[in-house]
């Protein structure tokens, strides 16, 4: 596939959707697209499902429009199109559709995708959906909401163009999205800086009993679910402890856990490069790439963060 032209040729009614929980590049990458549709293929029906974002994400136009909820059952797409969507397991809402309709497509950066619909566009090398897609648009109708979009994908998924993955080619397309007229000082401070009361509360209690472990090598921050019920708080205010953590000196490896449920455990891991924490996550059914990712575990958090750190050591092997 050379652009997205090739895939949209024909076809009347479209869905596109994103991964479960989704971050800034599944949100940016999928709204990207939609908008992208909705400007230059007016005549194409479109939907878009994904779950529902966190409100920072409230600057992307039409964000509104995303469904939670499928279509009756009986209804078939021409095309379905994926977005950051490493796996099947991962798709969000929509997955009746999608094993349904008559042409599906999975546009990702995941290493790990082997390919999962009719036609996988899926460039390993690239760090986030969002520049896979950019590459399949003519620039020359990329407006300012497709562009907003496009970079909020961007800059979430590169860790705001520091991850290794960031490239010439990476730092070239934002520039071009912000001669768009891109409002990217906000998106940034935002999405990775602003915090509420309460998250800034919690991220104090989990930086002050945090550990260090494997000669400090490793650092893990945890928290059960009575604690975060005692604040008030959901998965969506943990983001960004992760990486947080991660700025610890000598740390190669971050860790955070915390229930999603009883005897459920949602874990995110980061790297700075040496380990190889996407390893990790898919060795327990999750996925990411060699410096981000993530899996949910059954069990205790005190159980599953031993068996992180089991893997954890295998991949430091021979780290000095």
């Amino acid at each position: 596939m050379h652009n997205l032209e090739e895939i949209l040729d024909g076809v009347t009614t479209m869905a596109i959707t994103g991964h479960r929980r989704p971050d800034g590049d599944a949100v940016g990458s999928a709204m990207g697209l939609y908008l992208y549709v909705l400007k230059h293929h007016p005549e194409i029906t479109t939907d878009i499902y994904l779950e529902e974002p966190k409100p920072v994400f409230g600057h992307i136009d039409h964000i509104q429009d995303l469904r939670q909820r499928e279509r009756e059952s009986t209804y078939v797409y021409d095309l379905f199109v994926t977005c950051d969507v490493s796996s099947y397991d991962m798709m969000s809402v929509g997955r009746t559709h999608f094993d349904h309709a008559r042409k599906r497509v999975c546009i990702d950066h995941h290493k790990s995708n082997t390919g999962f619909a009719d036609i996988n566009h899926i460039c390993g090398s690239i760090g986030s959906c969002a520049e896979v897609l950019y590459e399949l648009m003519d620039p020359e109708k990329v407006d300012l909401s497709v562009a907003t979009a496009i970079y909020t994908g961007i800059a979430h998924d590169t860790g705001v163009f520091q991850f290794a993955a960031t490239t010439p080619r990476t730092l070239r397309i934002a520039a071009d999205l912000i001669e768009k007229g891109v409002d990217f000082s906000r998106i940034i401070e935002e999405s990775f800086h602003q915090k509420t009361y309460v998250q800034n509360q919690v991220l104090g209690k989990i930086l002050t009993e945090s550990t260090l472990v494997m000669d400090r090598k490793m650092i893990i921050g945890t928290m059960i679910r009575e604690e975060m019920e005692s604040y008030g708080i959901t998965g969506q205010d943990m983001e960004g402890i992760v990486t947080q953590l991660r700025y610890t000196q000598g740390v190669e490896v971050s860790v955070l856990a915390y229930e999603l449920e009883k005897m459920k455990v949602k874990v995110s891991l980061r790297s700075k490069g040496n380990v190889d924490v996407g390893l990790v996550a898919s060795y327990f059914g999750g996925g990411g790439h060699k410096v981000a990712a993530g899996c949910d575990m059954k069990g205790s958090v005190a159980d599953v963060i031993s068996r992180i750190k089991e893997q954890v050591a295998v991949q430091m092997e021979g780290l000095g």
